[in-house]
């Protein structure tokens, strides 16, 4: 398949109804599913390279985290939160239909995993986290925060990638169509311009986070963490600030105790779309 077809599906959140917009690749009815879930700032699409290789063999899966992309935006920004975002993935899950699903999380997307991954009867039976363990480096949700509520508009798609580019030297080296690949769908019209494709008020959380708030919410994951008991993949870029070495060691001696590899030359977070990347995706689940 070439292209994913675009789905959606209705959830709800203390404030109403929204639409959660998912992108679908291979075939409908095959029983093994890959669900893809990205990270704070970005949007399904991020995993068209990786979801087109492995869609003979998945049905993959690539929501829209709700607030991003085609997902709709939610009334009340305090619900940007995991438990609204779990929340919304089991509804995706209730609708896909499977009694277990792959899950390959990016950052925010691996945290959202982890929280279904512990809970009893889950449906996770591989997970693999892109980036991200319970304890995050403040100075990390610091510099994100720091360009997460801006709303900038750009003349075109090209002015956009390379404002992306800009703020997202950790994403590690890539060519020019490789980036701007990664960059068409972080966009959305706004008049003759363009603006990035989520609600700036997504950030909201994160502006009013302190070192103690981080580290109540560190002891939460750590323990949805040793309650994980399906294999997991931990995937760690070598000069990642957000996930240092040290808790990427810790998550190899606790938990599911994690397969570690780290990825030389690259911050947060591995894009997933080169080939020596792609593959230890596909070999961890080819194990399977």
């Amino acid at each position: 398949m070439s292209e994913p077809l675009l789905k959606k599906v209705q959830a709800l959140s203390p404030c109403g109804l929204h639409r959660v917009a998912y992108w679908e690749w291979g075939q409908a009815d095959n029983p093994r599913v890959l669900v893809c879930v990205h990270g704070l700032s970005r949007q399904g699409r991020d995993f068209d390279v990786i979801a087109r290789r492995l869609s003979d063999r998945f049905r993959v899966i690539c929501p829209d985290v709700v607030g991003r992309g085609e997902s709709e935006w939610l009334g009340d920004p305090r619900n940007y939160q995991l438990p609204q975002y779990v929340s919304d993935m089991v509804t995706l899950l209730a609708r896909l239909g499977p009694a277990q699903v792959d899950w390959l999380g990016t950052s925010m997307g691996g945290l959202i995993g982890l929280a279904l991954a512990a809970m009893p009867s889950s449906p996770i039976r591989r997970l693999i986290l892109n980036d991200v363990g319970p304890t995050i480096e403040f100075v990390a949700l610091q510099r994100i925060a720091s360009y997460l509520g801006r709303a900038p508009q750009f003349e075109n798609c090209q002015q956009g990638a390379d404002y992306l580019r800009g703020i997202s030297q950790g994403f590690g080296p890539h060519t020019d169509e490789q980036w701007l690949a990664l960059s068409r769908a972080m966009f959305k019209p706004d008049g003759d311009r363009c603006r990035l494709h989520y609600d700036p008020r997504i950030g909201q959380g994160l502006a009013g986070l302190t070192p103690e708030l981080a580290k109540a919410g560190e002891a939460q994951l750590w323990a949805a963490y040793d309650a994980v008991r399906c294999p997991t993949l931990l995937l760690r870029g070598g000069e990642s600030d957000l996930l240092t070495r040290a808790t990427a060691e810790q998550m190899t001696q606790r938990g599911p105790r994690a397969e570690l590899h780290e990825f030389p030359g690259v911050g947060h977070a591995p894009t997933l779309v080169h080939e020596e990347q792609i593959r230890v995706v596909e070999q961890f689940l080819a194990r399977g």
